[in-house]
């Protein structure tokens, strides 16, 4: 078995599982979110290291959700590597069909680079940032004055864009975003060398300066746009909520990752990921059962509802239940993936409202 192998099995999962009319209820697979959880380590494990975040001697799985409960990648990294050095990586290496053009994710998710490079790939990122009244605004020009919000900008004619310096670098950014497309580079290894390259260089002070425009946009977005913030929200939710569903399967060794190999690593969380995504399938499947017999019996059935209930659901699964190993050449029947609800009449702000 190996990392693609289980990239696409992954993906395979989450197709499946896009196609079902009750993931509808949850979202249109165009949004996702990114977070890390902690997984224990060997302390003997040379990429072991002990993270200030967390607490605890180990590695970071770190995980994209989309809006329909399903992780679409997984990375394993180390504590001291920060998370957003990986966020666009996992959208761009995802196998599925499912392309989200909006991510969301807490404060470890963005800096300036991100903002620009997520800009540039067409990439809506939305974080979730703490403390934002403690960042940068940056004006247009120097000579740029607003009635009410002047104050975020600071002292007037200080943090200005230099559009001058983006219009100079102008097709080195675009050939690095061709590159991270075409898979010639990785997002990840370029972000390495931004956020540790010296300031002077051209290439990451002309992707700050972007960044600098794109995060002052989606600052001003937030503040201004209450449904936004709760969608927002939303998104972190789920995935943190996936966090805690994906280390309830992981229940072997108390979770922790026994390989040393780097790649035994990664297909360790992956694997994990895989059979997270498995369960959530068959409790959809299981859900869509129960809202039929309850069809049946005469109940109607309200799609915000159905919103509001999460595939998360682990007291009818017996982890250490028994293992009927005969059973395993057994095809199971063809299942359902009709359900007969009229979700259209779920608008985007009632399916982030869901939990």
């Amino acid at each position: 078995m190996t990392t693609a192998k289980l990239n696409e099995a992954i993906g395979d999962v989450v197709d499946r599982h896009a196609q079902l009319d009750l993931s509808r209820a949850w979202g249109n697979g165009t949004t996702a979110a990114a977070d890390g959880t902690h997984m224990d380590t060997y302390l003997d494990n040379l990429l072991a290291e002990t993270s200030v975040r967390y607490g605890a001697v180990g590695g970071i799985a770190y995980h994209r959700v989309s809006d329909l409960y399903i992780a679409l990648f997984t990375h394993f990294v180390r504590c001291g590597v920060w998370e957003a050095v990986y966020i666009i990586e996992g959208l761009l290496k995802n196998t599925s069909e499912v392309k989200p053009t909006t991510i969301h994710a807490d404060t470890q998710g963005q800096s300036y680079p991100v903002f620009a490079i997520a800009h540039l790939l067409g990439i809506d990122l939305m974080p979730r940032i703490r403390n934002w009244k403690d960042l940068l605004f940056f004006r247009p020009s120097r000579t740029a004055q607003y009635e009410h919000i002047d104050a975020l900008f600071g002292e007037a004619g200080r943090n200005v864009v230099d559009w001058g310096l983006i219009e100079t670098h102008y097709r080195d950014l675009m050939r690095v975003i061709v590159s991270i497309r075409e898979g010639t580079i990785s997002s990840a290894t370029l972000f390495k060398r931004l956020r540790s390259g010296s300031r002077r260089n051209a290439t990451y002070t002309a992707f700050r300066e972007v960044g600098k425009v794109i995060r002052t946009v989606q600052l001003l977005r937030y503040l201004s746009d209450a449904p936004l913030r709760a969608r927002v929200t939303a998104a972190t939710n789920k995935v943190e909520a996936f966090n805690g569903f994906s280390d309830w399967v992981r229940f072997g060794q108390h979770g922790t990752v026994a390989a040393n190999d780097p790649v035994e690593q990664e297909k360790d969380v992956k694997f994990t990921s895989l059979l997270a995504n498995l369960v959530i399938f068959h409790n959809t499947l299981d859900i869509a059962d129960v809202v039929r017999e309850l069809q049946a019996e005469g109940w109607i059935i309200d799609p915000l509802d159905l919103a509001q209930i999460s595939p998360y659901l682990t007291e009818h699964i017996r982890r250490f239940g028994e293992y009927s190993t005969h059973e395993l050449g057994i095809t199971p029947d063809d299942y359902d993936a009709h359900l007969d609800v009229d979700f259209s009449a779920l608008g985007d702000d009632d399916k982030a409202a869901a939990p």
